[in-house]
């Protein structure tokens, strides 16, 4: 006899906004447990959307879903406010794109943690501190006072970014819904925090639906990759066959656009064999080389 394993996440939507067509169209998608799944999509496709109705917050920016969110058997479209903030935080966390925005100019990162850490556990001040301390150095940020006094308008906005990504693993969430979490940054810092997702999905297990219109930065860490165009999900599978072989005209023409290497560019123009070479991904394993010449003469690469 043979036992499907239950999704980890599955979800089925309509969602919109009022006096508006909707924006999800029954939309389904499922995850795996402990997996990096890739939402793809250009600006208003849904994207966002998705990610608050996941979290039941869609109502908040005037908006309305309807259908089924299972994660991990519990349909979160049945559930009370009491019981999703509960959830929140907790069993899901959320790093956003906007990282200085989103911090308390305020307060201090210190008392932000410890606010997070309040929300969803009881104890003494040294298990807090501990907590907080753990979830710093998941990240790699300094634990000490010194840093912990500081204000937003004090960090780079790297390490914002990265204090972010510390509040929404203080509590072990199964799930990060991480919303365009590179699109402020620059790419070297772009490349740090995508090394750190990668990371915290092998050390602490966490799945995590990444969401951006990069389909280059998605492919770097993601398991899977899920394309969503016109409010429904046209094509879902392996990084590996996304890029290699698209089945949709939207997803061909998203792998069309991306860009070439210098060195690739001159060499398809020249007319000589396009270089390829293994792209390594954040997780130091070599992801499969999709470069290639396409017909009109451009290099195209992962």
């Amino acid at each position: 006899m043979i036992v499907r394993e239950q999704p980890f996440l599955s979800l089925c939507l309509t969602a919109g906004y009022r006096n508006k067509l909707p924006v999800l169209r029954n939309t389904f998608l499922q995850m795996r447990r402990g997996e990096i799944l890739g939402l793809i999509g250009q600006s208003g496709s849904g994207k966002s959307t998705m990610a608050l109705a996941i979290l039941r917050l869609l109502e908040l920016k005037g908006g309305r879903a309807e259908g089924s969110i299972y994660l991990q058997g519990n349909d979160l479209m049945k559930m009370k406010e009491r019981e999703l903030r509960a959830l929140r935080g907790k069993q899901i966390g959320l790093v956003l794109q906007s990282p200085l925005s989103s911090l308390n100019p305020a307060l201090s990162i210190g008392t932000q943690l410890r606010e997070a850490w309040k929300a969803h556990a009881t104890g003494p001040s040294f298990d807090c501190q501990a907590s907080i301390a753990a979830a710093l150095t998941n990240v790699s940020l300094p634990a000490h006072e010194e840093f912990l006094h500081r204000h937003a308008s004090q960090l780079s906005v790297g390490q914002a970014q990265r204090v972010l990504i510390a509040m929404a693993v203080l509590h072990r969430p199964a799930l990060l819904i991480a919303d365009e979490p590179t699109s402020a940054l620059d790419v070297i810092t772009q490349a740090e925090i995508l090394g750190l997702f990668a990371r915290l999905n092998r050390e602490l297990g966490t799945a995590i639906l990444y969401i951006s219109h990069d389909l280059l930065s998605v492919a770097s860490i993601c398991h899977r990759i899920a394309i969503l165009h016109e409010g429904d999900i046209v094509e879902c599978g392996s990084t590996e066959k996304i890029l290699e072989s698209p089945q949709h005209p939207y997803t061909q023409k998203l792998i069309g656009a991306l860009p070439a290497t210098p060195s690739r560019a001159k060499a398809a123009r020249d007319g000589d064999p396009v270089p390829q070479r293994p792209v390594r991904a954040a997780n130091g394993k070599a992801k499969p080389t999709v470069a290639y010449e396409d017909t009109k003469g451009f290099a195209r690469r992962q």
